[in-house]
């Protein structure tokens, strides 16, 4: 007798989720209940007798909007019923947009749920013993997508990841990461990345971590605007040893490249009625900038967390110019300023700096509102005074690791108090470091005042994660940037200059393999939806 079975799995990534269900009829043997906890960290494929018959990975990049496949095939080629699990990494800005499963020749395609609908469906089917999957947040820059699926013996499994990301240029180079995770031998795996860049590709290079044996294995073809990255092992090349069953592919998989661009640094592409303006100016000097560092010196920053604090503050002090000017504020229940007032970068003033940092006692509680209130008073002070220079750029830095715990405490009052002295006039990069730090407000309060968050992982390399996000943000080449499209000449200038554009760029989109169609709309619609997050 056959017995339905209700399978459901469940996926969420920032404010958004995936839940599909599949409702198929398969022998009452198959109707195993699965126990493992919602913290589970199980392997992409689980089980002795589990074969990955194939696993590959796409990418199609158009104009720096990437479109990524993933796909899996695998078979229960045991006697009895097992789970198999699939397992992708993927970037944190990315947008999953479809997720299948081939159980047998039956495909199930996801449907998209809140964040919140989806971690009560998910919860549900867990409560029902019945199969689920989730996204989490498992390393600095990637999410985990995981799901898994009960099947009788000889059942093949096809699984489908679909995602989508706005690739950032930083420190001149978009950079395209892949986490490849095949978890077992696999007879025919392969990576493709395909880029087409209208204006001309500069150069193409690509990274590994996944071990000195495929070095050599990568192979780049590059034309003027296109370029092919092959990484194409063997079953043999795969091995962790000349005789291990094991495989040696497990890391990140990274192409990097940037873009020609004219002199005035704008690019215009129109595509499928939608136009895409590019601003990313090169060979300027950096600003000087005007920075305070805010710093929780609070109870629960003590031990590794402050160790490592200090360490990358000693080493951002160090890399301040001659004609910055910075100061350093540190809050628990109280807040402290280094200096009343920004002072120039000089040799003395640095050391003096780090000899503070170097002596800091974590205790206390978490006073956020006072302290940025504080930072903020000290760079407008310095600007009413004409202390800071017109053509440089001010900004808060902030490193925490909690919530608030003493003065105001309602995160969303903190976030209005900050956005109304900024005046619009500073930058405002937060940074949160361990998991338990609130970051969600971290970003909003970043975001609402022309900045950026980032998390900071407290493990042994939390301090070169600090450095690295600083060296991201401390050369600023232009402030105050506004685009305008006039009324009365944009549509004009787009019909006549560009209409030949259009029918090219849209004929080249349709017929070459480098390139994906309406890779505009697509983007216009991630974008919007980046944009509609951030003022959640």
């Amino acid at each position: 007798m056959k017995t339905p079975v209700l399978l459901c799995a469940l996926l969420f990534l920032q404010s958004w989720a995936f839940e599909f269900i599949i409702d198929g009829e398969w022998e009452s043997e198959t109707r195993n209940v699965l126990t493992s906890e919602e913290e589970e960290d199980f392997e992409a494929i689980k089980g002795n007798d589990i074969t990955v018959k194939s696993y590959k990975v796409e990418s199609r990049i158009t104009s720096r909007f990437a479109h990524t496949t993933v796909k899996s095939s695998v078979v229960n080629s045991g006697p009895k019923a097992q789970s198999i699990g699939f397992n992708v990494q993927i970037p944190k800005r990315a947008f999953i947009n479809n997720f299948t499963m081939n159980v047998n020749g039956i495909t199930f395609v996801g449907s998209v749920k809140e964040k919140t609908v989806a971690r009560n469906l998910y919860a549900q089917a867990r409560a029902r013993g019945k199969a689920a999957g989730i996204v989490r947040t498992n390393s600095q820059a990637m999410e985990t997508f995981k799901t898994e699926v009960h099947v009788p013996p000889g059942s093949k499994v096809e699984f489908e990841l679909h995602y989508q990301e706005m690739m950032q240029r930083k420190l001149g180079v978009y950079q395209h990461t892949l986490h490849l995770q095949p978890g077992r031998l696999v007879p025919l795996l392969q990576v493709d990345v395909y880029i087409y860049e209208p204006k001309g590709i500069k150069f193409v290079t690509t990274s590994n971590t996944l071990g000195e044996q495929f070095s050599e294995l990568t192979r780049i073809t590059h034309t003027k605007d296109k370029a092919h990255v092959v990484f194409k092992p063997t079953l043999q090349q795969q091995r962790k040893c000349e005789n291990c069953t094991d495989s040696a592919v497990d890391g990140v998989f990274t192409v990097n490249y940037d873009v020609e661009r004219e002199g005035n640094a704008g690019e215009l592409q129109v595509s499928d009625g939608h136009f895409i303006q590019f601003f990313a100016p090169s060979d300027l000097p950096p600003l000087s900038k005007n920075i305070v560092f805010v710093i929780d010196v609070s109870g629960s920053m003590w031990g590794l967390k402050m160790k490592q604090t200090v360490e990358a503050m000693k080493a951002i002090l160090d890399d301040l110019l001659l004609d910055d000017s910075f100061s350093i504020i540190d809050f628990n229940h109280n807040v402290r300023c280094w200096n009343e007032d920004l002072v120039q970068a000089s040799s003395i003033q640095v050391d003096e700096a780090k000899k503070y940092v170097q002596s800091i006692k974590p205790n206390g509680g978490t006073n956020i509102n006072e302290a940025l209130l504080r930072a903020v008073q000290m760079l407008v002070r310095a600007s009413n005074q004409g202390l800071i220079s017109p053509g440089s750029v001010s900004m808060i830095i902030l490193v925490s690791d909690g919530d608030p715990t003493v003065g105001e405490i309602k995160l969303g009052t903190i976030q209005k108090n900050v956005k109304r002295v900024m005046r619009e006039e500073f930058s405002l990069f937060s940074l949160g470091i361990g998991f338990d730090v609130d970051f969600d407000f971290l970003e909003r309060i970043a975001m609402d005042n022309r900045g950026v968050a980032q998390r900071i992982y407290a493990n042994h390399d939390a301090a070169e994660q600090l450095k690295t996000f600083y060296s991201q943000v401390s050369s600023p080449l232009l402030k105050s940037i506004t685009i305008n499209f006039p009324d009365n000449t944009a549509n004009m200038y787009l019909h006549i200059k560009t209409e030949a554009d259009i029918h090219e760029l849209d004929s080249v989109l349709s017929t070459h393999e480098h390139s994906f169609t309406g890779f505009a709309r697509q983007m216009w619609a991630y974008m919007t939806v980046n944009q509609l997050l951030a003022e959640r």
